[in-house]
């Protein structure tokens, strides 16, 4: 299996990570989504973290904006609406269970980890659990994979397209 195609981590990135995260950013392995600025969005995690510590959630969201705009849909009570319409959305069940299958592709690609086998994140692949794991999917996937992180990110009041970074988060 080939590794996903994570972007470059550069020292700029664990420090805009970092400051996003409010907490040294811990085993990063790639910027899959950045922002139009440049600065990362969306940071891929090792699955298992240099402490020994299996880590299924290899991608998560990280740009503030963005991390306030979908905990304002979970707030909301947006995953409910998506649990029910996964309840009784049957091409929408299926294509969630797409998602989670090319989850664990990608973080098995990177390394198989026993502990965390079948796991991927966000309630996948039958429950709707934490927005900010699927939107993460979403942007480091591209549109079309995962179908509750698209419906979240086109619903959120922030937008990829458009740079609301902090002065001194910018990329460059």
């Amino acid at each position: 299996m080939s590794r996903p195609p994570f972007g470059p981590v550069s020292e700029r990135d664990i420090e805009i990570v970092s400051a996003q995260l409010g907490r040294p950013a811990r085993d990063v392995i790639g910027i899959p989504a950045r922002c139009v600025c440049g600065a990362p969005t969306v940071v891929a995690t090792a699955p298992r973290l240099a402490n020994g510590t299996p880590f299924p959630t290899l991608y998560y969201l990280t740009h503030p904006v963005a991390t306030a705009a979908v905990s304002r849909l979970e707030a909301n009570g947006v995953m409910a609406e998506y649990q029910a319409d996964l309840a009784t959305d049957a091409d929408l069940a299926e294509a969630y269970r797409r998602a989670h299958a090319s989850y664990l592709a990608d973080r098995e690609s990177v390394l198989a980890v026993p502990e965390v086998e079948g796991f991927s994140a966000g309630g996948m692949p039958t429950r709707v659990k934490c927005l900010h794991a699927l939107v993460g999917h979403s942007l480091a996937a591209g549109p079309g994979l995962n179908p509750v992180g698209d419906r979240a990110l086109a619903r959120c009041e922030w937008s990829p397209e458009v740079c609301a970074c902090a002065p001194d988060q910018r990329g460059s």
